[in-house]
This record gives structure tokens, C-alpha cells and sequence, in this order.
């Protein structure tokens, strides 16, 4: 990866730092200046007094010894006489025979190799050399003659930054030693062959991740000699979940393979009753992906010598991932206008997103949601090593005020005080769990970690969130870092609805204690089910070690002396919506129960309003309102019809077509308050995606992709869009217009690079439909096997 040069230094600078030399500057050769021949034999009086002073040290350019560091180009021994044509003098010629010095660097790169099997880097489609922390690797060095252990010496450098030093780990000195120990820098010959050394070389389970630049320092009798930085072989260090003594071990290799290796996903959306799912391409190993990763952690301007640290190094990308404060990865947007760039609901994988961010040397693309968030920083995990997953949860709350408590504010009439009702319930919101120890804090609460990458609250001043402990969460321990209480408040704060008085202040009426952190969703290891992990985030609902840890995050909450009021409960109100709800494009119907389990007659007013919403819960416009009274015989159960026509809300919709549905209710004769909200969505075709016959590497294959418009109206400048790992890239198809309630199929043809399993996703994008997608499975045969 080229890398971007930034000025660290300025003319007000100078006597503050010492001065340094920037290795990720190109080298530069600078023309020295030849002396005229009659001043060869001139010198300075300081240069006399010096070598008066140090013989040793200062000696005479025609002295027998030489003593000067002699720079040495890494050369392949096979092109030795090679070059420009420019022969060397006769006193750097016998420098060089002097001088034992480095003539080639071999890696050993191949993807079927020990170093990237061993390392389990061999997926990543590059020619880079990428091995992870805590582990040996095998190197070979051609010198320019026999290594001869008594009196010659080697050792390895490497350098990551833009201000290596040895202080901080940035800066590393790799002796040659005997037998190599675990948890160390060291080098270890393992084999002679002539003028070639073949290495053993170790690193700690703490090394600083990223592109490290090497460099062989060897000395003799005659002095010392250093190759010369060759880009070709740069290490890039991974985090390294194989690893033990790696803070993000992980010790099951079925959960490595999914969490680490896996580059294809599930993201799930919609509402709790009404779960969708959308393949995501992660791309982790594509061409190009591990450097825009790396790109991102530079652009953060945060010191590398952090950059070993899992808590930390999660910390900067869930602040690099979004914009607001560095210029990150995404943009995001909410407004329903994504003129300007790329519709949210387009994307289908992450490499698209990052090489563009990459290319345009650091500016933000345009646009994301949550998913989108979510999808772009489970790729940068895994490509750093980190083990991560996406993962959705459903009745997402946003807590503004910092009282763990969503809060629900309601005038004398009983209607929603909008401008108050900052707090709000996303019908679903998408963030990243990864995997790694937490010394940092008490002991039990290393394991999976929330981070989040959507913009919602700062931390520490940032737009970040993130790593927070899934055990703290669960236990209620929102004082524990980092930001666990905004994280408990969206999977298990309590709605509290207050009610205005006549003097202007609130009491509280009625609360919620189920509804918030539903169906917390993310992939099943090893296959493309749905697996619900909302125990880890917290107890069962409505148990007593639930109630516990409400209680105990609520009383380091803004609110804890208002908290949770008792309300009569002779009669329950519930929503209930029937299979899988309703469709684009229908009227949309809904049950409403009214139960009475006390033994006398009770009259119920019931409010209802519906509004059109943000999936993030923010609230667009109120589309319909209704109130009725209801008499409900002792143990008795009423259920009310619902029904919005399509008439109602065709124009109304935005982006993920939600809906929520706002219940008040009190009863005449006992003064009972009832209230809740359901959300919904109305549910959107599925793009039909069909492969015509067989798909083999290197061959041109054609696949038949149908669509269904399901409204009455015109769909228009309908855009399509594609890509599936080792398949083809991204690619956007404009397909104009397709008529109300119209059927359209088109091919598409393309030639696939990668065999084995593959998936092809494909999406929809116009201003009136949104959300539409669909996922072909296809097996990609070997040339060869296909040929057999």
C-alpha cells in the first residue's frame, strides 16, 4: 500500500523534537557532490583533531581497514552482474569483498507454503506477506558468502510508523539466537546451505499489528552492512486468534473459521415478529481489502505503538468507520435523499465500500445505515484478525439522556409530545461483537464485546461505542467501560410513559418492561440459520436476576429515584399481527386484544395513532388516529379489527416501509392506564436470482435474475445491482422503468474466478422501493475438474 506522507514537523518544531528520519519516505538518492582532485587529500581541522582524538573511529580513506556501515542493495544473486551498466570503483569493490552483505530475501510466500498455511493468511488475494502474531515463520537470506558463526554476526529489523522507535515496539531488533522461546522477538538458523540461511523467526503474542519494513543488519571483521529496504518484502502482522497467549483467542475452530475466515454473512432487519435476513459480502481476503484496512487504521492519526491492543485498536475503527469527526469510511444518512451517492439498501458487501475509500485516498462514501455500518467494520475485524460477528437487535432503544430508561412522554389528552420524546425504540439496529480478553477490566468479562460504528452518542468525544463487555451488559454493570450503559439501555431499558399535568410537571403512568432487546440476532457457526444470542446480552425477561440488573444499572441512571411505578393489571392490551404481516402494496390488518381478567364489567378508552417512521424509530408523520370505548365482560376477552388501507400510506412511505402503532388506553372504573407501541413493516418481493447451466473458473456462465413490482404504481429509473465473491464485482445495471404490478426478467453474464461455494447477491433501488434483494447459491467448478 502506497503510503500517504503527512508533515509532522515545521520550522516552530524545531528544539522541540529530536530530529528523525521518516522510513515510510521513498528513498531518494541524492547526487553527492564530487571533490575536485587536487582536494583529495584535503581535510578540515576538526576531521584532523578527530582523528587525532580516535584513530579507530576517524580513519584515512586510503587506511587498510574499512569501517564505515555500508548500505547494501537486496539483490537476486542470479543478476549480481546486472544493472546500469556502471561498473564500482576499486575501493567500493573491495568494500564489498570485505564485507559480508545480503544479496537476496525470500519469504517464502507461496498460498501452499508453511508460512501462510501455519498462519492461516493463505486466503488473502495479494502478494503480500501476511503471518499473524505469536507464531514462528520461515525465512531465506543469501549472502554474499558463507555465514560464519565465530566471527560474523546477523540480526533482523523492522520498522512500523511514521516514528519507529525501540521504545515502544515500533521499532524491533530481532537477535539471532541459539533455540528460540516463545513470547519474544528472536531468529534461529535452522538451515545452512552454502551462502543461504534458512530462519526461525518468532514473534510476541503482543506485537503491534500492521506493515512492518525489513531490513538484515550483518557485521564481520572488516564491519557492518545493511540491506536495503525492499517493499516487496514487507510483513503485514495480523492479530492471531490461533494464538494462546493472543488476547482474542479463540479456542473452538469451528467459531474461528465463522467468526475469522468466513468472508460471506447474514444481516438480519425488519421488526421482532417480522425478521428479514440479506446476504452480506464481508470480502475480507479480496484484492486489496487487507491494505485499505490498514489505510483506515493510518488515516485515524492514533501512534502505532497502540496498535497491539484489541480494546484500542476497536476503539479507532468504530470512530473511523463513520465520518462525523474524521472523515471515515461512510457517510451516513437518514433523510430518504441519497442523490448524492449510493442508496444504503444497495449495497451488498463491504469491498466496494472500502476500496472506494481507499482509492479516493480517504473520502467518505456516500451512504450508510447501521447494516452498512456494521458490515464495513465486521470486514475490517476479521481482516485484522480479530474475531467478529454482525449482529441485529430488534426494539433497538436510544437513550439521549442517560437515565437507562426510554421514556415516553404524553399530554392531558393522552397524545405523544413529540418534540420531548427525544429517547426512541429503532425497530432494529445493527452493530459488531468481537471476541478478546479484557484485562482492563474485573475478571469474567473477557469474551464477545460490543462495538459500534453508527453515529448515534460520543464517547469520550468521539463517535464511537465501544468495546462493552456482554457480561457487564447482562449483569447490569454499566459503570464498567467502555460505554456499557448506552448498550444495556438498547437491549433492556424499561418504556416509561409520563403523563403532563395541569401544573406543567410529569408523573409517571404506566411502564414497559418486555419490550426493549428482542429475537438479538446474529449467523449460526457453519450455516446460514438465524441464531437468537439475546441470553448473552441479558437474563430471561422478567426474572429475578433481570429485574436485578435493571435495577442496578438504573441506579447509576439519570431517573433512579422515578423508577418503575406500580399499575393495576385486571386488563392487559396486546397487538397481534397474523403469519408474516403485511405486504407492499395491501391494506395492512392487525388484532388488537383487549383482556379482562377481574370479575366485573370494565370500559376501556382506547386510543389509537398510527405513524409512519425511520426504522431508526424517529418519527415521520402521523397517518391515521382513531379512538373508540370498549365494554369488556368480566373474564372476557374483545378483539378489535385494525386495518390501514394501501390509499392511506402509499405516499407516506420511507425507506424500510415501518410503521408503528401507538395504543393508550384507560379504564373508566378503576382509573387503569394501558399503553404500548407496535411496529411493523410492510414486507417487499424477493429478487428471483437463477444460474443457467454450469459454472466453471475462467468460463462465461449467464444467470436470469425476475422481479415482481408489488404496487399499483410505476417503479421509476429502477437501478439493479450485483456482485458475489469470486464471481464478478460490483456492478450497477440501470434498468429504466417497470410498471405497476409488471413482471421483469433480464441475463446477466459474467465469468467466475474463484471455485467452490459461492453467492451471488443481487438488489433493487428506486425512489418508491426499497429493500429489495435476493441470494443465489452457486457451485463453481475447477477447470480442471470440470474438464475430467
Amino acid at each position: 500500500m502506497p503510503p500517504v506522507i503527512h508533515s509532522v514537523r515545521d520550522s516552530s518544531a524545531v528544539g522541540r523534537f529530536p530530529t528523525v528520519t521518516l522510513p515510510f519516505v521513498e528513498d531518494v538518492e541524492v547526487e553527492k557532490e564530487e571533490p575536485a582532485e587536487n582536494d583529495v587529500n584535503e581535510e578540515s581541522a576538526c576531521l584532523r583533531w578527530l582523528r587525532k582524538a580516535c584513530p579507530c573511529c576517524y580513519k584515512r580513506a586510503d587506511d587498510d581497514d574499512a569501517t564505515e556501515t555500508v548500505v547494501t542493495g537486496v539483490d537476486d544473486p542470479d543478476k549480481e552482474n546486472e544493472g546500469n551498466g556502471e561498473k564500482p570503483t576499486t575501493e567500493e569493490g573491495n568494500l564489498n569483498e570485505l564485507l559480508l552483505t545480503v544479496r537476496s530475501i525470500d519469504l517464502m510466500k507461496s498460498k501452499t507454503g508453511a508460512n501462510l498455511l501455519e498462519h492461516h493468511t493463505n486466503l488473502y488475494q495479494s502478494d503480500k506477506f501476511v503471518i499473524r502474531r505469536g507464531q514462528t515463520f520461515q525465512m531465506w537470506i543469501t549472502l554474499s558468502r558463507p555465514f560464519d558463526p565465530n566471527t560474523d554476526k546477523l540480526h533482523l529489523e523492522l520498522k512500523t510508523g511514521p516514528l519507529p522507535a525501540v521504545s515502544n515496539g515500533t521499532h524491533i531488533i530481532v537477535p539471532l539466537v541459539e533455540d528460540l522461546e516463545d513470547g519474544r522477538w528472536e531468529a534461529a538458523v535452522v538451515q545452512r546451505d552454502d551462502r543461504r540461511l534458512k530462519l526461525s523467526v518468532n514473534s510476541p503474542p503482543t506485537a503491534v499489528v500492521g506493515r512492518y519494513q525489513l531490513t538484515v543488519e550483518t557485521s564481520c571483521a572488516n564491519g557492518p552492512a545493511t540491506s536495503r529496504h525492499d517493499p516487496a518484502n514487507d510483513i503485514y502482522m495480523l492479530f492471531n486468534p490461533w494464538c494462546e497467549d493472543d488476547s482474542v483467542f479463540l479456542d473452538s475452530e469451528e467459531e474461528r473459521q465463522e467468526y475469522v475466515l468466513n468472508d460471506v454473512g447474514r444481516i438480519y432487519y425488519g421488526t421482532d415478529l417480522q425478521i428479514g435476513e440479506r446476504t452480506w459480502d464481508y470480502g475480507q481476503f479480496n484484492n486489496g481489502i487487507l491494505a485499505a484496512c490498514l489505510f483506515v487504521l493510518e488515516r485515524s492519526r492514533t501512534p502505532n505503538s497502540g496498535w497491539g491492543d484489541p480494546v484500542n485498536v476497536t476503539r479507532i475503527i468504530s470512530a473511523m468507520v463513520n465520518s462525523p469527526d474524521d472523515l471515515g469510511v461512510l457517510e451516513g444518512n437518514w433523510s430518504g435523499d441519497y442523490s448524492q451517492g449510493t442508496s444504503p439498501t444497495v449495497w451488498s458487501g463491504s469491498v466496494e465500500i472500502l476500496k472506494q475509500y481507499y482509492e479516493s485516498r480517504g473520502t467518505p462514501v456516500k451512504y450508510g445505515q447501521c447494516w452498512v455500518f456494521a458490515g464495513v467494520f465486521t470486514t475490517v475485524l476479521r481482516c485484522l484478525g480479530i474475531p467478529a460477528r454482525t449482529v441485529t437487535n430488534f426494539s433497538s432503544a436510544h437513550d439521549t439522556d442517560i437515565s437507562l430508561t426510554t421514556d415516553i412522554y404524553l399530554d392531558e389528552e393522552m397524545e405523544p409530545i413529540e418534540h420531548l420524546n427525544a429517547d426512541s425504540i429503532w425497530n432494529f439496529h445493527v452493530w459488531t461483537d468481537c471476541w478478546m480478553s479484557r484485562p482492563d477490566l474485573p475478571p469474567g468479562n473477557g469474551g464477545w464485546q460490543t462495538v459500534d460504528a453508527t453515529p448515534q452518542e460520543t464517547s469520550q468525544g468521539i463517535f464511537r461505542c465501544g468495546p462493552a463487555s456482554l457480561s457487564a451488559i447482562r449483569n447490569g454493570q454499566v459503570y464498567l467501560k467502555h460505554d456499557c450503559a448506552f448498550v444495556f439501555a438498547e437491549v433492556n431499558s424499561d418504556k416509561i410513559y409520563w403523563q403532563k399535568n395541569k401544573d406543567g410537571t410529569f408523573s409517571q403512568i404506566y411502564s414497559e418492561k418486555n419490550t426493549v432487546g428482542r429475537f438479538i440476532s446474529t449467523k449460526a457457526v457453519g450455516s446460514d440459520e438465524r441464531q437468537d444470542i439475546t441470553h448473552l446480552y441479558k437474563h430471561p425477561e422478567g426474572s429475578e436476576e433481570e429485574r436485578i440488573a435493571v435495577e442496578t444499572a438504573c441506579s447509576y441512571g439519570s431517573k433512579a429515584a422515578a423508577y418503575s411505578s406500580p399499575t393495576a393489571e385486571d386488563i392487559s392490551l396486546e397487538v397481534i399481527m397474523e403469519g408474516d404481516g403485511p405486504r407492499m402494496g395491501e391494506n395492512a390488518e392487525l388484532t388488537i386484544r383487549l383482556r379482562n381478567v377481574s370479575s366485573e364489567l370494565r370500559t376501556v378508552t382506547l386510543h389509537s395513532q398510527l405513524a409512519v417512521m425511520y426504522y431508526t424509530g424517529v418519527h415521520k408523520d402521523t397517518v391515521k388516529k382513531d379512538t373508540v370505548d370498549e365494554e369488556i365482560l368480566p373474564n372476557e376477552v374483545n378483539e378489535l379489527a385494525w386495518e390501514l388501507n394501501y390509499d392511506t400510506y402509499k405516499n407516506q412511505l420511507v425507506d424500510q416501509a415501518a410503521l408503528m402503532l401507538t395504543l393508550s388506553a384507560r379504564v373508566r372504573e378503576t382509573q387503569q392506564v394501558l399503553a404500548t407501541q407496535f411496529s411493523f413493516r410492510l414486507r417487499t418481493p424477493d429478487l428471483v436470482i437463477k444460474p443457467v447451466g454450469k459454472a466453471v473458473v475462467g468460463q462465461k456462465m449467464k444467470v436470469e435474475i425476475s422481479f415482481t413490482n408489488p404496487l399499483p404504481v410505476v417503479l421509476k429509473a429502477v437501478i439493479f445491482h450485483l456482485e458475489g465473491i469470486g464471481l464478478l464485482p460490483g456492478k450497477k445495471i440501470p434498468y429504466a422503468d417497470i410498471g405497476g404490478h409488471a413482471s421483469v426478467s433480464f441475463t446477466e453474464h459474467f465469468v467466475p474466478t474463484l471455485p467452490g461455494p459461492r453467492k451471488l447477491l443481487a438488489s433493487l433501488d428506486c425512489q418508491q422501493l426499497t429493500q429489495v434483494h435476493g441470494v443465489s447459491d452457486i457451485n463453481v467448478e475447477d477447470k480442471s475438474s470440470a474438464t475430467s
